[in-house]
């Protein structure tokens, strides 16, 4: 992830803008040679990565597509596949398609990865991060 603190001198310090998001995918990305990636890392999205899509002949087409684009842009890499473009995203299992368009808005609409929820058992309210970031998870 990408974070810091700057310091504007005395008691002032201000948290810079966290620009990545690392993720684990539920299923995970299978390469060529079978190998399954799942953990990456998600950039914030600009104002061009949102409208540059919409000229591509392929959203033009089937706007079910958009998202695909979209996510090839700010992507930045699955397991060791750093080149992610369309294709990848394309071959993306659809629980895999699902959780980075969720990560997508999160991080972009709310700005955050947090996601409340209710124990079934309990009842109990707490948050979860969706991202994957959690103590354990590999």
């Amino acid at each position: 992830m990408s974070s810091a603190t700057l310091d504007h001198g005395s008691d002032q310090k201000v948290d810079a803008l966290q620009t990545e998001y690392s993720f684990v995918l539920p299923r995970g990305l299978v390469d060529e040679d079978g190998t399954v990636h799942r953990d990456g890392v998600m950039r914030l999205a600009t104002a061009r990565d949102e409208i540059l899509p919409l000229r591509d002949p392929r959203v033009r087409e089937n706007e079910a597509y958009l998202s695909i684009v979209l996510l090839a842009r700010v992507v930045e890499r699955i397991g060791t596949v750093a080149d992610v473009h369309a294709g990848v995203i394309e071959r993306l299992f659809a629980a895999d398609l699902a959780f980075l368009q969720d990560l997508y808005r999160r991080i972009n609409q709310e700005g955050h990865t947090l996601a409340a929820v209710t124990c079934p058992a309990c009842q109990h309210d707490f948050q979860v991060d969706v991202a994957g970031d959690a103590p354990g998870e590999s």
